[in-house]
């Protein structure tokens, strides 16, 4: 499944008042990365991949929709999969955003 183009510029609207934002297709997805770091994608299962601070990690899978991403069978804590049900709204999406380029920000330039 390749990924979801208005959900794609979903988050193109949302990113654009960043600085340093670059697109680049990954993995099946379409990744914004912020000042070379990767903050969110329009993942290829349909959903959003969010990163965040890994400390964070934890408390966001208690929501619903919401999973570790997993790649060649492993996972790692701050990569953060959103389901398409948990993001029709801006209002469920921006959250996911802020976060991401929150924690994005913390993260030395690349």
């Amino acid at each position: 499944m390749a990924y979801d183009e208005d959900l794609a510029n979903r988050l193109r609207e949302l990113l654009a008042d960043e600085s340093a934002v670059t697109e680049k297709k990954m993995f099946g997805g379409l990744a914004f990365l912020l000042h070379g770091n990767m903050c969110v994608s329009a993942s290829r299962t349909g959903g959003l991949l969010a990163r965040v601070d890994p400390a964070d990690t934890d408390g966001y899978l208690h929501q619903p929709h919401v999973a570790l991403m997993e790649m060649g069978g492993r996972t790692m804590d701050g990569w953060i999969l959103v389901a398409p049900e948990a993001l029709k709204s801006d209002a469920e999406l921006v959250p996911w955003v802020e976060r991401s380029t929150a924690f994005v920000k913390t993260l030395a330039p690349k």
